[in-house]
């Protein structure tokens, strides 16, 4: 399947980074059920980012049920040396990858591989990243990525100046193109982020710290507009 396949006219992706992880099946159970289809898994490695997060072994104990129940596992990168890790997502079970224009030297050669193990494949950029660079690196993928906060950590703020970067990559990569955008997002700038152009938006903390999961996912939902 393709991206346009998972795609309503907007995806609010709740990050499994910020899920409680003694209770992590329950808690997909329950966003499934309150209509989630798309869900974003972040992969780091102490590297790239500082913090060494959830892989592959947890990646695979989700994969099938999430699969069963009709959603997606997009899975973000935030890693050095990216295509060492698309055989060990696809065999676990993930459907897309998105990797940092950050960390590759040739971006285009970075999807093909990808897409040899039959994933759907995206690229990002921090904020310290110029558009122009996620928007040369564009070309074939099916999502770009702008991180709206410094990766590596849930909870952190929203960095206002995204909105416009978010506005000008929607108004220059290829309308075939998803826009995403991670980091900071809550019921107060959802619309707006949505508005600027992102199709995809990728929601940690808004979801995850809330006692009733359905309920903040439903309340994003409908803060859209």
């Amino acid at each position: 399947m393709a991206w346009y396949d998972w795609v309503r006219t907007v995806e609010v992706e709740p990050s499994l980074y910020a899920a409680d992880f003694s209770r992590l099946g329950e808690q997909i159970d329950h966003l499934l059920n309150a209509g989630a289809r798309v869900f974003h898994f972040d992969i780091g490695d102490g590297h790239f980012v500082e913090p060494v997060t959830i892989g592959p072994i947890v990646l695979r104990s989700i994969s099938r049920h999430v699969h069963e129940r009709g959603g997606v596992l997009d899975c973000h990168l935030m890693v050095d040396n990216p295509e060492r890790h698309f055989k060990q997502i696809a065999d676990a079970g993930g459907d897309s990858v998105t990797f940092h224009v950050e960390v590759s030297e040739d971006p285009a050669a970075t999807a093909a591989l990808a897409r040899e193990f039959d994933l759907r494949v995206g690229i990002a950029f921090n904020p310290e990243t110029s558009v122009d660079e996620a928007v040369a690196a564009s070309d074939g993928v099916d999502l770009v990525l702008c991180m709206s906060i410094h990766p590596g950590y849930s909870g952190q703020t929203f960095l206002p100046e995204s909105i416009d970067r978010i506005a000008e990559l929607r108004e220059r990569v290829a309308a075939s193109v998803y826009v995403q955008v991670d980091g900071g997002v809550t019921n107060d700038n959802v619309a707006a982020i949505h508005r600027a152009g992102a199709e995809l938006i990728v929601a940690g903390s808004a979801i995850f710290e809330r006692e009733d999961l359905p309920r903040a996912y439903q309340r994003l939902v409908r803060a859209l507009g």
